[in-house]
């Protein structure tokens, strides 16, 4: 029996950097009466009161939401209000040399964009976070800069050696994401398993970067029944499925699979 469903959130419920669509969050809102619901992204807790939480009606069930911003090294759960739980936290000594490397690597790998929209390197406290045409980039130069990931690796591929010491992971369209090591969404996975007394098997997990380097990949490698989905239009039927099935009265919820 499946108790939680946990989500990637760029690219998963919402389109890199933007709210859900009503759609999106009606489906949210009718899962959460029937199972307990995570979130684990990249991003950070104002982008996901922006993004999510804004878009979510007053009677939705947050008692049964779980918010982990910045790939799980951040962990929110509701009681009356939003809570934070646990932060892990880079020392500053840690920011300033990741911050370093990424500036060096960027440089070196030639993939330095023309132009930018916004902060490229973004400091998040728990992560250091490289959005190579700037946090603000609109979605149309976003989705066409790197699909297959071949700039990033290149990137990355520079970067490891630099950061030797630290956990490196590609999301959304041009994010790299480097925190603690052992600080991912596996990290996370295991927290929500401690923190709720839901064992990994209980679970499902959604995400569109569910492979090697990928900043989903760390969820489904620790155990979890997981479904890479294209975009936002597949989690969406994703989620229908799920609805059918506990509003059916049927316990054997197992991960969907891809036509």
């Amino acid at each position: 029996m499946k108790r939680l469903f946990v989500f990637d959130l760029d690219g998963t419920l919402a389109q890199s950097k933007s709210s859900l669509d009503p759609e999106m969050a009606g489906l949210l809102g009718q899962l959460l009466i029937f199972m307990k619901v995570a979130v684990i992204s990249g991003g950070t807790w104002e982008q996901f009161e922006t993004q999510l939480l804004a878009k979510l009606t007053n009677d939705v069930h947050l008692e049964n939401l779980f918010l982990l911003p910045t790939c799980g090294t951040q962990f929110y759960h509701y009681v009356h209000r939003w809570e934070k739980v646990y932060s892990e936290d880079l020392s500053d000594s840690e920011r300033s040399h990741i911050i370093a490397a990424l500036h060096d690597a960027l440089e070196k790998s030639g993939m330095m964009a023309p132009e930018t929209w916004g902060e490229v390197i973004e400091d998040r406290g728990s992560q250091i976070t490289l959005s190579a045409l700037g946090q603000q980039a609109p979605l149309s130069a976003k989705a066409f800069w790197d699909p297959d990931f071949t700039k990033r690796r290149k990137i990355t591929a520079i970067l490891a050696p630099l950061l030797p010491s630290f956990a490196i992971n590609m999301g959304g369209t041009t994010s790299i994401d480097v925190t603690k090591p052992g600080i991912d969404k596996a990290y996370g996975i295991k927290k929500l398993r401690d923190q709720l007394n839901i064992p990994i098997n209980e679970m499902l997990f959604a995400g569109d970067a569910i492979f090697e380097g990928g900043n989903d990949f760390p969820a489904q490698a620790v155990g979890v029944d997981s479904l890479l989905v294209r975009d936002t239009n597949e989690t969406a039927r994703v989620i229908q499925t799920v609805i059918a099935c506990l509003g059916s009265g049927d316990a054997q919820i197992t991960a969907p699979k891809r036509g």
